[in-house]
């Protein structure tokens, strides 16, 4: 998938998303008002929390596009990882926080009472169906990525450097989740008459949030300190550098992931020694751009000649991988 393209369907699906839980939201928080119930007061956070997350994977999408200039030769691409941070800090801060606070004010303050539940079952209803929405849109686009690298939805989520669409579907599917919580809590109170079922639905919405949250901001962490590139890729380099005839083995590689479909590639590479100087220039050449050709994803590539035998660079490949590359 090209990036221009991807770029955009990402931004739809970001998009679609916003304007669902904007209109959650404000049906929650009145829903909320009318049946004076905790865990839909705690939902209605959890979308104003969501729509929040919106903005700032809108705002990583368009900051991490911008050209590489003198002051950032790499590009901006790690802006997305940073604004995508920023958005697990507010699914937990007013998300997770506020479904506490109304949770345990539920259960330790003056008994709650229900009214008009019937409002908050519709409103729930009608909130799954529209998450629904979004959720799937967000999966179509996982799964048409996923298929596309001839991989599991499940483990390109894991390895994927794209942290927006990721994070959609994560907060959709969390959303659902929490419809679910706030429909027993609402409908337990309703059965009982206890108002100790609504303020567990509202924690259990809040250790939902702080969980997504959680997962969100350490595969945020990872990608910001300065993960390498998917090993798949990274297998197919080497094996290309070591395919190559002016090639006698590839000594260590080096990647970074420095934006969504962008890596920095550093080989260090045993040339032949038959090479001249000349001979080597134009094999360092050939050889980057026959890597950027192939593989598309190659932002920066640095070819490094040096010899196999030298104990101080051995010794640093076997402190970084545990064994010989």
């Amino acid at each position: 998938m090209a990036d221009a393209e991807k770029g955009g369907e990402s931004t739809l699906t970001v998009l679609v998303a916003l304007g669902i839980n904007l209109a959650i939201a404000v049906l929650k928080a009145i829903a909320g008002a009318i049946t004076g119930s905790a865990a839909m007061l705690a939902e209605a956070g959890h979308s104003v929390a969501d729509t929040c997350t919106e903005v700032f994977l809108l705002t990583a999408l368009r900051r991490s596009g911008k050209p590489a200039d003198a002051r950032h030769p790499f590009g901006y691409g790690k802006e997305r990882y940073f604004w995508s941070l920023i958005a697990a800090i507010s699914i937990f801060v007013s998300g997770a926080v506020f479904a506490f606070v109304e949770g345990f004010r539920t259960l330790f303050g003056e008994p709650q009472e229900q009214t008009q539940p019937l409002v908050g079952y519709v409103v729930l209803a009608l909130a799954f169906v529209l998450e629904s929405v979004s959720w799937l849109r967000a999966m179509r686009q996982v799964r048409a990525e996923a298929a596309a690298d001839g991989d599991t939805i499940l483990h390109h989520l894991r390895v994927s450097d794209d942290p927006t669409v990721k994070t959609v579907l994560l907060e959709d599917s969390a959303a659902l989740a929490g419809l679910l919580l706030a429909f027993a809590g609402l409908g337990l109170h309703d059965l009982t008459g206890s108002s100790v079922w609504d303020g567990l639905g509202s924690i259990a919405i809040g250790l939902l949030l702080a969980l997504v949250a959680y997962t969100m901001a350490r595969t945020n962490l990872g990608l910001l300190i300065g993960q390498q590139a998917d090993r798949r890729l990274l297998t197919d380099v080497r094996r290309r550098l070591a395919e190559q005839p002016e090639v006698d083995s590839v000594v260590d590689l080096l990647s970074m992931n420095v934006g969504t479909d962008r890596v920095l590639c550093c080989a260090r590479v045993d040339f032949a020694a038959a090479l001249d100087s000349t001979a080597l220039e134009h094999a360092v050449v050939r050889i980057d751009g026959m890597l950027r050709e192939e593989f598309p994803e190659l932002d920066e590539v640095f070819l490094e000649p040096v010899p196999r035998t030298d104990p101080e660079l051995r010794a640093r490949v076997l402190a970084r991988y545990g064994h010989p590359l």
